[in-house]
Formats: structure tokens, sequence, C-alpha cells
């Protein structure tokens, strides 16, 4: 009826009274089937990796548009055509006497909303995964 057990301090128990060690074992279970599940926030990183690369190569057409870079290097085109083939929805946005400064403004602009759109994508991929896996293990 009763268990002996040896003496010394009483279990950890967490906030939904289960012992600390049941806690861990359930961690450990979920963080197997997140694993095996390619993890949960995979595909959330590979979209903010995807963002931060498109941010990046923007980042970079814009400076060398205001840092006067040879347009006929190659890397310099390359980055600058896919600058301008990222940005295609925001050129023109606006329009300054100074080309350099239009770039660097609607370029700009398109690396924010890339930037705040990737990351938007990630934590709404993040939390629909978590969601699932916090529904299958209800079941």
């Amino acid at each position: 009826m009763f268990r002996v057990r040896a003496a010394g301090p009483a279990p950890e128990i967490d906030h939904e009274d289960r012992s600390v060690s049941e806690s861990r074992a359930k961690r450990a279970e979920r963080g197997i089937r997140a694993a095996a599940l390619g993890g949960p926030s995979l595909l959330a990183r590979a979209v903010r990796s995807v963002a931060g690369i498109v941010v990046l190569i923007i980042g970079i057409g814009i400076l060398f548009a205001l840092l006067k870079a040879n347009a006929t290097n190659s890397v310099v085109s390359e980055i600058h055509g896919w600058g301008r083939w990222l940005v295609g929805p925001f050129n023109g946005m606006f329009s300054f006497h100074a080309a350099r400064a239009t770039i660097a403004v609607n370029w700009g602009i398109a690396a924010v909303i890339y930037l705040l759109a990737g990351g938007l994508i990630a934590r709404l991929i993040s939390r629909s995964q978590h969601s699932s896996t916090s529904h299958q293990e209800g079941s």
C-alpha cells in the first residue's frame, strides 16, 4: 500500500505535478520525435536563411551602387542583376534626382519587406509545427 523510499530530498515537481525526471523523459521523447520529423524548426530556419540571403544580396547591391562599384566587373554585375530581379516589384516606388539615392531607398524598402515577411512566415511555420506536435502528444 505504501512505498518506502530511501531518505533524501523529495523529488522535484514541475508545474504539472509530474516529477522532473518524468518531464525530462517527455521532453527527450519529443526531441527524438522532432528529430525524426526533421526538427520542428527546420523549415522555419530554412525560410529565415533564404530571407537572410535575399536581404544580403540586396544589401550588397545597395552598397555597390552607393560606392559606385565598376558595373563591368562580373561580380558587381551578377549581384546587381540578382538584386534588380529581387526588387522588381519595388522599383519606381520613389524617385529622386540622384539615381543612387533612388536605388538605396527602393532597394532598402524591399530588403526590409523581405526580412519582415521571412520572419513572419518562419514564425507561423514554427507555431503551426509546434501546435501540431502538441496535439499529437495529447493523443
